[in-house]
């Protein structure tokens, strides 16, 4: 599976710290083998139309699936919930 990333998305994480920036690398390698691996908490977020997973207890990339790819929108504390997909 392919992953394509947001501005945002990009953005967003060039601004987490460093050890959280290599969990999320373990979690996204989890995530091409097996997006509905136990480990990410994969859940839809039906206000936003789109999915979310855990990469640590306060930190969540948001994401949609299209066509045969998936496309991380942002990543980020559950602020990122209220900002949304914009």
């Amino acid at each position: 599976m392919n992953i394509l990333y947001t501005r945002q998305f990009i953005r967003s994480f060039s601004r987490l710290p460093k050890n959280i920036q290599e969990i999320y690398r373990i979690k996204e390698k989890i995530f091409k083998e097996n997006p509905s691996h136990p480990l990410l908490g994969v859940h839809k977020i039906k206000e936003l139309n789109c999915y979310s997973f855990v990469v640590t207890y306060k930190i969540r990339v948001i994401f949609k699936f299209k066509n045969n790819d998936a496309v991380f929108i942002n990543i980020g504390d559950h602020s990122i919930y209220r900002k949304g997909s914009k």
